[in-house]
């Protein structure tokens, strides 16, 4: 039996990983201080754990070096 095709391609997996990571004392207290400011930014408390994924997808996604370096891996 054949696949349909569609226009809508398969949905990509959106089930998250959990990574364990240390951070030296100084990282810490600045991601503590990026809490607060996002917190006055926002009206929202946000915790650590909740804001570093977005803070690591802003950094990959800004970085032109590494978009071009994955682009030639692919």
């Amino acid at each position: 039996m054949s696949h349909p095709k569609i226009k809508l391609q398969k949905l990509p997996d959106t089930k998250p990983t959990k990574h364990t990571i240390s951070v030296m004392p100084y990282l810490e207290a600045d991601l503590e201080a990026y809490a607060k400011v996002y917190e006055k930014a926002y009206g929202e408390k946000a915790d650590i754990t909740a804001l570093i994924p977005s803070m690591l997808a802003s950094f990959l996604a800004s970085d032109a070096g590494f978009k071009k370096a994955k682009r030639e891996l692919a």
